[in-house]
Order: C-alpha cells, then sequence, then structure tokens
C-alpha cells in the first residue's frame, strides 16, 4: 500500500484500541477493491475525543468509534443520522463539507448476527451492560420485538439504563431473579482477559437458544468456548465486527460494495496468528 498526499485516512478510535481488528479488515478491503485509503487505529484518551475527532473532520477524515468513546462520540458529531441519534452512540463517523456525520452500524450488525444464529425470533434477550454498544442491543431488540433483562453490576446503572431504552421504544427491564433468557447477549469488555469471569454460566441458562459475545480474541472467548462446549450456538464478536464493517464500509465509500468475504478472511487469519 503506497501512501501519498492524497491517500484518505480512516481511523478507529479508542482507549484501549490496540487489540482492535478494524485496520486488519478494513485494510484488506481497501486493498482488495484498490481504492487509495489507508486505515490506522488511534489510542485516544478520553480528554482528547474531542479535538482528534477535529483533526480528522478537519483533514476530510472517516473511520470507527470503539468502547468507552461510542456515546461521548455521538454528541460530538455535527449531523447525525436518525439511527445514530436514536441509540445515542456512535461507531461511525465520516466527513461532509468539513463536518462530522455520524451513524451506528452496530444495529445492523446485531441483527445481521442474531439471524445468522437463527434466533432473530426470541423473544427473551439477556443483555450484560449498558454502555454503548449495549445501547445498539436494545435497539436492535425494539426492531425485533423483544423483551430484554440487562444486567449490570451497578443496579442503579441497570435501572438508568432501562428507563432510557424504553424511553426510545425498546422493552427493557432490570434482570431480576432466576432468567430463564433464550438468547444472551455480551456487551462489556469481559472476555478480554482469559481470567475474566463469564457473562452467564451455561449450566444455568437451559433456555438458552444461542448467544452473542460481542467481544472477539485470539482462540475465541472464554464464554463462546464454554457455550460451544454446551451445545448452545453461539457468536464471539469476529462476526459482529464484519457486519458492522460492511455497513461502516458503505458509509465510507457509497458505490463501492464492500468485499464482505475478503473482510471476514482476514479478521479470521488475525485471529488464527
Amino acid at each position: 500500500m503506497e501512501i501519498s498526499a492524497s491517500t484518505r485516512l480512516l481511523a478507529v478510535i479508542g482507549d484501549p484500541v490496540t487489540h482492535s481488528l478494524s485496520p486488519v479488515m478494513h485494510n484488506a478491503a481497501l486493498r482488495a477493491l484498490g481504492l487509495d485509503a489507508v486505515y490506522v487505529a488511534l489510542p485516544t484518551p478520553a480528554e482528547a475525543l474531542p479535538p482528534v475527532l477535529a483533526a480528522l473532520a478537519a483533514v476530510g477524515g472517516s473511520g470507527n468509534v470503539t468502547v468507552p468513546h461510542k456515546e461521548a462520540a455521538e454528541r460530538c458529531m455535527a449531523r447525525k443520522t436518525d439511527l445514530c441519534a436514536r441509540v445515542g452512540a456512535c461507531n461511525t463517523f465520516w466527513t461532509e463539507h468539513g463536518e462530522l456525520v455520524g451513524d451506528n452500524t452496530d444495529v445492523p450488525g446485531v441483527l445481521a448476527c442474531l439471524k445468522q444464529l437463527g434466533v432473530d425470533g426470541a423473544r427473551c434477550w439477556l443483555l450484560v451492560g449498558t454502555g454503548g454498544a449495549a445501547r445498539a442491543v436494545a435497539i436492535a431488540a425494539a426492531e425485533l420485538r423483544a423483551e430484554v433483562h440487562v444486567l449490570s453490576r451497578d443496579a442503579a446503572r441497570a435501572q438508568r439504563f432501562a428507563d432510557w431504552a424504553k424511553s426510545r421504544g425498546a422493552p427493557v427491564q432490570p434482570a431480576r431473579g432466576a432468567l430463564e433468557p433464550e438468547v444472551a447477549i455480551n456487551a462489556t469488555p469481559l472476555g478480554l482477559k482469559e481470567t475474566d469471569p463469564l457473562p452467564l454460566d451455561p449450566a444455568r441458562a437451559e433456555r438458552l437458544a444461542a448467544a452473542l459475545d460481542l467481544v472477539y480474541r485470539r482462540g475465541g472467548t472464554r464464554w463462546v468456548r464454554a457455550l460451544r462446549a454446551a451445545g448452545i450456538p453461539a457468536h464471539d464478536g469476529r462476526e459482529m465486527l464484519v457486519q458492522q464493517g460492511v455497513a461502516a464500509f458503505g458509509r465510507f465509500f457509497p458505490g463501492h460494495p464492500a468485499p464482505v468475504e475478503v473482510m471476514r478472511a482476514a479478521v479470521n487469519h488475525a485471529l488464527r496468528a
């Protein structure tokens, strides 16, 4: 890949962000299509988020936002799609006329993954987490008319999240007592480390039909391995990464269909290395 003064800059912003495979995935797509652009990772602490986004706008940049900045990034956008505003979290942005435009491609990513798992008709979900990714899950649940029980270490935070979700038309309530979800979704960073606790013990979820872990790591997350060992279909975050990335690519390069299989192969190869 040759970089020149005309090369378009794309970036993923987060803290931490060194583990992100968005550069691997998007650079593979750019090479496959012969586009003059490069995608990089920018470690960005919270206090640096507004100036980093402003700098990208000034040079016509585009990119993605990952944990923990999705909600803060939404507030930094000059304009946003209706979906981005509804979710209250931005994971995809681009520049138009010197201004940043924000979108949320996590929602279509979640919907695509659940369809692949064959549980897009399930009506009872358990959601672990209350951050920007969890917001996308709640809106996806509203699209599918599913009831969501949200689990957080902080009961007050879970209640605030449920109140917010209801204001967006999503039937969410704090998780209480014994639950028997049909679908479980981990929207926390649990799983980035092999020693992290499991979001939900498969042995305690007799009705669980499938699960989605938004985390990915080399060798798969411990939770997904445990689920599959128990005979429960599960995706880790790599497919979510691909699906939201395909949607984001369409925002970055309208008129250039995303090379889905190239992107998926790049992610899978990186996680096998």
